[in-house]
């Protein structure tokens, strides 16, 4: 498997800008996806990528980088960066893991926060989370490192085929990170020089504001230290 893995990176590499693929159709999902597909979705978007930007385009990034915002995600597949930001390079320093949580990345945020000077943390969750549900559920059985993740989120409930606890869970969740986020810069919220927001990325419309939206539903900053002002 690996050798057939590096002759089709070999192949692909040199494939035909003509030829490509419709990168906007994404590759079928289902379990049984063929590797050599796999690897060419990914190669011919970065190809459309690189044909579709300039060496300006690249200039700013080469000696640095100075972003907007951190911004903690959930790993889901189903949220990426396009839905919050339409040119992300260089705007976000990104940090994804399950559930959206700041203890299990606390490095990657600290390093956003305190060396690269971000002057705002969001904290995003989505719809229908999955590590949401696990974490309602009992989860001593999985994987070690798995279970260490979840034990550091905070739900409201365990039935997770009811969707309004769910939803009311991965709010709970987000508040929660906040409130740990809020308890380690603490100091840089009180000076001005960071604002703590968390949202929810809304794909099923839940919030009833269009599906896809960002809902904001908690803002702290020096003025309202440790109060909700959205």
């Amino acid at each position: 498997m690996g050798k057939f893995i590096i002759a089709a990176i070999a192949m692909l590499a040199f494939y035909p800008g003509h030829l490509l693929a419709d990168t906007t159709k994404p590759v079928s999902k289902n379990k049984n996806n063929d590797v050599k597909d796999i690897i060419r979705h990914v190669l011919e978007s970065n190809e459309v990528f690189v044909k579709r930007s300039t060496s300006e385009y690249f200039k700013p990034f080469i000696h640095g980088q100075n972003p907007m915002a951190t911004m903690i995600t959930c790993a889901d597949s189903r949220l990426h960066t396009h839905a919050l930001d339409v040119h992300p390079d260089g705007d976000l320093f990104l940090v994804r893991n399950i559930g959206n949580q700041v203890p299990t990345a606390e490095g990657s945020v600290e390093y956003g926060v305190r060396h690269l000077h971000t002057p705002v943390l969001f904290i995003i969750g989505h719809s229908s989370c999955g590590a949401v549900e696990a974490a309602m559920s009992d989860h001593s059985k999985l994987e070690p490192a798995i279970k260490r993740e979840l034990d550091t989120m905070k739900v409201a409930g365990t039935k997770t085929d009811d969707a309004a606890e769910v939803k009311k869970s991965v709010e709970t969740n987000v508040h929660h990170q906040v409130s740990y986020a809020l308890t380690k810069f603490a100091d840089e919220i009180r000076k001005g020089s960071l604002t703590v927001i968390g949202g929810i990325y809304d794909f099923k419309n839940e919030y009833n504001q269009g599906s896809g939206r960002l809902v904001l539903i908690n803002c702290t900053s020096s003025r309202q230290f440790g109060q909700t002002i959205v």
